[in-house]
């Protein structure tokens, strides 16, 4: 039903940014709540940054401050702008949709690496 497609990872020194980017196939009407969320080698995926349609934002503690995610709803795309990254935000980068009205469905983008090095 919906296609998310990511962009703007890569490979950064400690201390540089990114900003990647998560486009919906279509626009989306129902609430919902855009986000990203990574995976490094040998760890569970866990919950970056989200923000829902009305604007409230999630972050995990240890990007506070140097992440910050947005979104354009008439784009159907989120942004999260990674600033001062350093080695552990090392990790595949996914994002993620959920529509908080029905029909309550959950999307993943395919992954984009990020690579700090030190």
């Amino acid at each position: 039903q919906v296609q998310l497609v990511e962009s703007g990872g890569g490979l950064v020194q400690a201390g540089g940014s990114l900003t990647l980017s998560c486009a919906a196939s279509r626009r989306l009407f129902s609430e919902n709540v855009m986000g990203w969320y990574r995976q490094a080698p040998g760890k569970q995926r866990e919950l970056v940054a989200t923000m829902s349609t009305s604007g409230s934002t999630n972050y995990v503690a240890s990007v506070k401050g140097r992440f910050t995610i947005s979104r354009d709803n008439a784009k159907n795309t989120v942004y999260l702008q990674m600033n001062s990254l350093k080695p552990e935000d090392t990790a595949v980068y996914y994002c993620n949709l959920k529509r908080t009205a029905w029909p309550n469905d959950d999307y993943w983008g395919q992954g984009t690496q990020v690579t700090v090095s030190s």
